[in-house]
């Protein structure tokens, strides 16, 4: 059986199988401005400790984790409010373009579940760049797709087998992209079906 699995990795798969086979199987990362500006920002609210914000009793940086999933990480923040568990997700920028962070915040509310034994029904993603946060419904099919992910990862790791690299407006802002080089990947396939 495959030991846990970082939901960081979960977020990396939905972003980019081929990232997540480049960081989780093989071990290769690169550091870019984007990853520099998001560990300052973890840096920050990992500093464990819990306090209220009004009404709301807040815990930061403490670990999660979840045996039926075979999940662990370590949140951001997580908040109590009118007995309603909520996680909440930091990210460096904008809101985000694409739904890997949603789904991220969905793993952190199923080893939420698990861990409390109550129903988790919605986080937020926070943007540090606008200090504004976005709602996550974790909703039915945001679950199956969460769900659906940790088997992939979950694939992906117990076999090793590296995904193809596909070039997407995803790859501008990789760090890996020197790495991984998905245009030239695409001209060498081209290439060989024609040869």
């Amino acid at each position: 059986m495959t030991e846990y699995i970082s939901i960081a990795a979960l977020n990396q798969y939905a972003y980019c199988s081929h990232r997540c086979w480049r960081m989780f199987c093989i071990g290769e990362f690169t550091d870019n401005q984007y990853t520099i500006e998001g560990t300052s920002l973890h840096d920050r609210v990992h500093t464990t400790g819990e306090g209220n914000r009004e009404e709301t009793w807040q815990v930061t940086a403490i670990w999660l984790k979840s045996e039926k999933y075979q999940l662990i990480g370590k949140s951001d923040l997580i908040e109590l409010e009118n007995g309603e568990w909520i996680p909440v997700e930091y990210k460096r920028g904008n809101k985000g373009e694409w739904d890997n962070d949603e789904l991220q915040v969905c793993a952190q509310a199923l080893c939420l579940e698990e861990m409390t034994g109550k129903v988790i029904k919605n986080g937020y993603v926070y943007y540090a760049q606008t200090h504004q946060r976005k709602l996550v419904e974790i909703s039915d099919e945001l679950r199956r797709e969460t769900i659906n992910t940790i088997a992939d990862v979950t694939r992906l790791i117990e076999t090793g087998a590296m995904p193809k690299a596909v070039y997407s407006p995803r790859c501008r802002g990789c760090s890996l992209y020197e790495q991984c080089l998905p245009k030239l990947a695409e001209k060498v396939s081209k290439y060989c079906e024609v040869g």
